[in-house]
This record gives C-alpha cells, sequence and structure tokens, in this order.
C-alpha cells in the first residue's frame, strides 16, 4: 500500500504449563518463554509501530511479594527498548552474582519477568494519543489477586459513547473517554461483581476468610465475566488478558472480524494474530495452529486446562479481506495464495489497458507488500500470451520457419523492478502533519528500464486509499521514465467507506474514490444529491444505531465501477503530467472469489456487519458536509 494507513494491532500471548526448571533442563535456558515472546512480537513488527508492552505473571507467590511486572515503550523501536530493559537487568545481575542468573529456581523467586504468563502488545495509534498510558497491556489493579486484570487486545468498538454512558450508570467515573478504558472499566466491574458474589457465598457457608481466596480463585466463572462484559460489545475486536490469580484468556468478537490463532501442546500455549508467525517461532505445521472461533475465547485456568469456550453466538462471518490483501504477513501459505489470485484475476482489464501490446509494455510493482500480487498479474499474463503463441503456431501450420516459431515462443512478459522505496524516510511520515512535504521522496526510480514514449509501463499496488502518495511521489517519478502510458493496478477494489473495526480509516474525505463520487455527483448535475444524503443522515443521527441507514451508498449509485475509477485516474494524475494515466482495480466480486472465507468488504461495498458500522458512516459524511475534521467514532 503506498498510502500510509495505520491499522491492526498484534498480541502475542504465552502461558507455560510446565514449572521454570523444565524449560532449563531440555531448553537450556529458563528463559524459553520470553525468547519466544521476543520472537512472536518481532515477527508482528508490521502490525504496530506505536509503542509495544510486555507482562509477565509469576504463579503461586507469597503474599508481599510481587507477581505481576510490565514494561511498555512508545520509542521508534519500542520492542527492542521492552526486551532491552528486561535482558539489560539480567546482565548486570550476571555480572554482581555470576551463575544465578541460570538458575530457574533463583530466578523465579528473584528476577522480574521470569514467569509462567506472558502478554506481549504491539500497537498501532488508532483511538487516542501516541502516549505510552495508551500502550497496552493496560492493567486494573488491585490487593486481591483475583481482582487483578490485564487487558492487551486488537479492536476498535463503535459504540464506546454508550458504554462509557453504563459505567456512568454503575457509579463509576471513567478516567479517559476511550474504548481501551471502558473495555478495561466493563471487564473489571464484572470481575468484581463474580469476585464478590464468590466471598459473601463462602462467607455464608462459615469458610473463614484467609481460605476464601483461594476458593476464589479456584471456582471464578471466566466465561461468565467474558460474556456479561462482551453483551453489547459493537466491533471488531481480539481482547487477551491475565487475571491476577492465574487465569488466562483470549476473547474474539463474533463475527470474526480481527483474527485470532493459537497452539497447544503438553508445554505451552501461544495465541497470536496471525498464523504464521507461531508456525515459524514454534516451528509448528499450519495444520497445528488453530484459528479461534469466532464468538469464542481460548481460556487457560491457573491449573493449566486449556479449552474452547462460547462467549458469544457467532454471527455472519465478517473477518477482514483486508488481511487477506494487505496487513498480514505474505508468508502464510492460503494469504501467498489469495494475494496471488488478486492479481491474476485482474489480467483481463490490464490486457485490454495496453491494447495487447506485450513487446511494447514494462510490468512492475510498488511497494514491496504487492510482490505477491505481481507475480499473480505476471502469471495471468503468461498465461494469456501462452494461448496467443498458440493460436499463432496452429495458424502459421508448416509455413512457419524455425525462426519465426523461437521468435513466437520467446516472448514472455518484461518484468522489471521500477520503483524503489526509500526506507531512511520512512519514519519521517508515520504522522498525519508533515507527510505531504516527505512523500514526493519516498521513492526512487531505476533508469533505463522503459523505452521513453514508446513502453506502456504497468504497476501494481495493494490499494489506493488517499492517492496522496501516488499524486505526489509515485506517478511522478514513473513520469522521469517517459513511458507512454502508465496503468496502475490496485490488487484491491475502491475504498469507498470508513472502517471502525481496527483500521484507521475513519474520515470520508480521506477517500480518493468518495472524492471522485462528489465530483461526478457535481459534473453531472446530480449535486442536489448530496444535500438529500445530508438531511438523510442529519434526520437518523440521533437515533439507536441498530435504526441507522447507510445513505451514503447513494453518492456511488449513480456512477459504474469504472466511471469512478475513470475519474479517480483525473484526480490522481499530476497537473503538469503529460502522459496518459489509467487506474484500474480489482472488483468486488473477483475479491470475494480470490479470498472466499474471509467475506469481510464493508470499507468497498458499505455491507458493515454490525449496526455500530452504519452509524460511523452516517457520522463521517455528516462531518465531511459540516467541515468537521475529526473521528466518526
Amino acid at each position: 500500500m503506498s498510502d500510509l494507513i495505520t491499522h491492526e494491532c498484534g498480541i502475542a500471548m504465552i502461558r507455560l504449563l510446565k514449572p521454570l526448571e523444565y524449560y532449563q533442563l531440555k531448553y537450556g535456558t529458563w528463559m524459553y518463554g520470553l525468547n519466544k515472546l521476543y520472537l512472536l512480537m518481532e515477527k508482528q513488527r508490521n502490525r504496530g509501530q506505536d509503542g509495544a508492552g510486555v507482562v509477565s505473571l509469576k504463579l503461586n507467590r507469597k503474599p508481599g511479594n510481587q507477581y505481576i511486572f510490565r514494561k511498555r515503550s512508545n520509542t521508534s523501536s519500542s520492542i527492542n527498548d521492552v526486551f532491552q530493559h528486561i535482558y539489560t537487568h539480567y546482565g548486570k545481575v550476571r555480572q554482581r552474582h555470576p551463575g544465578v542468573i541460570d538458575d530457574p529456581s533463583y530466578a523465579s523467586e528473584n528476577l522480574p519477568f521470569a514467569g509462567s504468563i506472558y502478554l506481549g502488545h504491539l500497537r498501532y495509534e488508532t483511538f487516542g494519543q501516541n502516549s505510552i498510558d495508551y500502550v497496552h497491556p493496560v492493567m486494573r489493579e488491585n490487593n486481591w489477586k483475583s481482582r487483578n486484570l490485564v487487558l492487551a487486545g486488537n479492536f476498535n468498538l463503535t459504540n464506546v459513547d454508550e458504554l462509557f454512558s453504563s459505567l456512568i450508570d454503575l457509579g463509576q467515573h471513567p478516567k479517559e473517554y476511550t474504548d481501551t478504558v471502558t473495555v478495561l472499566e466493563k471487564m473489571g466491574y464484572y470481575l468484581d461483581e463474580e469476585n464478590q458474589s464468590l466471598y459473601r457465598k463462602y462467607k455464608k457457608e462459615g469458610v473463614p476468610t484467609s481460605k476464601i481466596s483461594d476458593l476464589i480463585e479456584k471456582n471464578l466463572d471466566l466465561v461468565r465475566i467474558l460474556k456479561d462484559s462482551s453483551r453489547r460489545w459493537d466491533g471488531g475486536y481480539v481482547i487477551a488478558g491475565i487475571l491476577g490469580h492465574g487465569d488466562v484468556f483470549v476473547n474474539r468478537d463474533p463475527w470474526g472480524i480481527r483474527p485470532a490463532f493459537y497452539y497447544a501442546d503438553d508445554e505451552i500455549v501461544v495465541s497470536t494474530s496471525e498464523r504464521p508467525v507461531i508456525q515459524t517461532v514454534m516451528n509448528v505445521r499450519s495444520g497445528e495452529v488453530k484459528e479461534l472461533k469466532p464468538g469464542h475465547a481460548l481460556v487457560v485456568t491457573r491449573e493449566g486446562t486449556v479449552s474452547e469456550e462460547l462467549v458469544r453466538e457467532p454471527l455472519a462471518r465478517s473477518s477482514c479481506s483486508f488481511e487477506r490483501i494487505y496487513f498480514s504477513r505474505g508468508s502464510d501459505e492460503n494469504i501467498y495464495k489469495e494475494r496471488k489470485k488478486l492479481g491474476e484475476l485482474l489480467t483481463p482489464e490490464i490486457i485490454s489497458a495496453i491494447d495487447e501490446d506485450f513487446d511494447n509494455t514494462v510490468f512492475s510493482y510498488v511497494p514491496n507488500t504487492a510482490e505477491s500480487a505481481f507475480l499473480g498479474m505476471v502469471k495471468g499474463v503468461e498465461d494469456y500470451m501462452i494461448k496467443r503463441k498458440t493460436r499463432e503456431i496452429i495458424k502459421g501450420g508448416r509455413n512457419l520457419t524455425e525462426q519465426e516459431i523461437e521468435r513466437i515462443i520467446s516472448r514472455r512478459p518484461r518484468v522489471e523492478s521500477i520503483a524503489v522505496k526509500d526506507v531512511k524516510l520512512r519514519t519521517f511520515i508515520t504522522r498525519e502533519k508533515g507527510r505531504n512535504d516527505l512523500v514526493g521522496h519516498v521513492y526512487d526510480i531505476t533508469y533505463g528500464t522503459v523505452v521513453p514514449g514508446v513502453d506502456n509501463l504497468v504497476i501494481i499496488d495493494d490499494s489506493i486509499v488517499r492517492g496522496t502518495t501516488l499524486r505526489q511521489s509515485v506517478l511522478k517519478i514513473l513520469g522521469r521514465l517517459e513511458p507512454k502510458k502508465i496503468i496502475v493496478v490496485s490488487s484491491s477494489p475502491q475504498i469507498r467507506y470508513p472502517d471502525c473495526y481496527g483500521i484507521d480509516m475513519a474520515k470520508l474525505s480521506d477517500f480518493v474514490a468518495f472524492r471522485a463520487a462528489i465530483e461526478l455527483l457535481r459534473e453531472t448535475g446530480r449535486g442536489s444529491i448530496i444535500n438529500e444524503v445530508y438531511q438523510k443522515s442529519k434526520k437518523q443521527q440521533n437515533l439507536p444505531k441498530d435504526q441507522i441507514v447507510n445513505y451514503v451508498k447513494d453518492i456511488y449509485s449513480p456512477f459504474s465501477d469504472q466511471q469512478i475509477s475513470n475519474k479517480i485516474s483525473q484526480l490522481l494524475k499530476p497537473s503538469d503530467m503529460k502522459i496518459e494515466v489509467e487506474i484500474i482495480f480489482q472488483s468486488v466480486e473477483n475479491l470475494h472469489l480470490a479470498c472466499p472465507n474471509d467475506p469481510g468488504d464493508w470499507y468497498f461495498t458499505g455491507n458493515y456487519p454490525t449496526p455500530g458500522g452504519n452509524k460511523v458512516v452516517n457520522t463521517s459524511f455528516i462531518n465531511f458536509i459540516e467541515s468537521r475534521d475529526t473521528r466518526s467514532y
């Protein structure tokens, strides 16, 4: 994706099922779990670069001893910062007391982060500020172990206002108006209720007060707490958590919007946001890594019992197709195949755009994440060329000379490395302010790859959101090669609607497809539709979210996909560029053909899986008309 958008936080949870001595004997270090956590987080770096945090919990600690440890960072190298802090401390201990650092009993008793439970998080800023206070894991502390709550998640909720009000109705005074604080306090309330209920029960039965805590920890109903807490959550979420006495969970939304996977054996339980991360770090096969079912929670009790529990009845599966197109690591077997298929399915439109002039067309991609789709596109072109060459040979028959046959069969797509990203500039454009001043220098060009004025240049991208980088950088740089025509191909459909389930795409005005549709309405004398949609949206602004209709669809309905694509081409072509530019988008139908198991497509179609989605798009359109530069949820 040439445009930068923030998105999709990542989680990593580890529960060691054996004592630290076991890992020391088998793997040569009691740091086995901590080392695995580092690898799991490092290999999910793509999911969050605004902050990272780690929590470790020790089991069976005596009163008076710390048992929960946390380290967070919001620096530009947050993962390294967190683990360097931990390992540097161990290095100092090794210098002062040689030998003890390798003693698992000593470590368990004396060293921070030498625990049985680990929870790591990688953050992209989608709600709140880029402050250390917003970096997960977050904690709700208490003197009762079973009332301590640690949370880390990949989520956005659309109805924070409702949930916030419900906390106030309970008599609480939340310290922040964010979904993270709201979720933490909501779960904390029901955790307190469960603890209090069990305390009264055992007190009534005459159990001595000093014995009650242990009974609560053994009999606390974590699944009921998750059910009660999440009953009104509207959004996409995977939330991982630790209770102070040692229960662990990973809870997934009932629509399956956000991804979650896990692996368990008799030594360890691991859960992450992506499957191949577990495969690589744990050296296991794909089939051994399970997808956490929508509406379910992976639960590991203090005693080490592992189960997958129903929390909310699964609804129509709406797993995020953007995970397949762009966000998740392409090393996943299925994702790799799907991305190749996305590129291959665009072949007919590409062939039409170049008028079948393969001899004078160069194929490439930008950025690096589009490589898989590029391979699929090239395969599609190759397959077409094979058929065409076969027809030529059959038609020529015996009249073809050896040289003519050789000329025919030697034709193949001309593939070149054209645009190279300047990685050194990457970190300087991660904030909205100042991005426009720098995007013109994000990419460099490979000269001598295109015949000026003769060759077409086909470039495939994962998706086009704002089009800022494409207009201000990529097209200008490609123009230096002076091709006859530039064809930019998006392996995803036109992004038309806000996301509200984890990706930071909340403003309609950010989408070049939306701007194109608005321009077309005005140019074709249909500007009244804009006001009609505004009036309809305004009238339903204060309705319950389940009564709100997505009238923004009416902005697009007068036009075909091709008309909007043509307008996008006009909007993104630099004003001083004389080279012809055409932009081709994937169709929604082909998206589902390539990614059949992940049908979530609301950013393309406006078909939101939850009522809160319609509320968000409604608010976003009102904000656009009223010139409010603010989030819609």
